[in-house]
């Protein structure tokens, strides 16, 4: 029972790890969705089910792939994410809404919580596993310290 208490006590003081774990996940999962879409144009349209949808292709595209991997590694991560709330609206709204939930394939509930999953790194940031935490702590370390020079706080 010790050896469990343990393990869940090491797994509490890493939740900031499994968050930006997830943020790993998520930024590599839209790039790899962005290189779909970059080898395979016509996979938007069938996506959408709808020509007029195309001209989002770019957008779409440079997004996921620019977005995943500033995401995959933490770097801006906040504006990264926000980038990819537009298309993940969109999917809800206008690609799968009309399948409604407990469809067969899913899609609905994979945009919803992929959307979800943005809003939050959108508004959070990157968590701890990031280039946006080294710079911000890289940053904390050369700032003179305010209390030792003498200037009130």
């Amino acid at each position: 029972m010790k050896k469990l208490t343990d393990i869940l006590h090491w797994l509490d003081t890493r939740q900031e790890s499994a968050y930006a774990m997830i943020r790993i996940f998520l930024g590599t999962a839209l790039f790899i969705r962005g290189w779909i879409f970059f080898s395979d144009p016509a996979a938007i349209t069938e996506l959408a089910r709808a020509e007029s949808l195309h001209m989002w292709f770019a957008y779409v595209t440079i997004a996921h792939l620019a977005g995943g991997f500033l995401m995959t590694i933490g770097l801006q991560t906040r504006l990264a994410a926000l980038f990819q709330v537009p298309i993940l609206v969109a999917a809800v709204i206008v690609i799968h809404a009309d399948q409604g939930l407990m469809s067969v394939g899913q899609s609905l509930e994979l945009s919803v919580l992929v959307l979800v999953l943005l809003v939050i790194y959108t508004l959070f940031g990157s968590g701890i596993l990031s280039v946006d935490n080294y710079y911000v702590n890289k940053r904390k370390q050369s700032a003179p310290d305010t209390e030792d020079s003498g200037v009130p706080a």
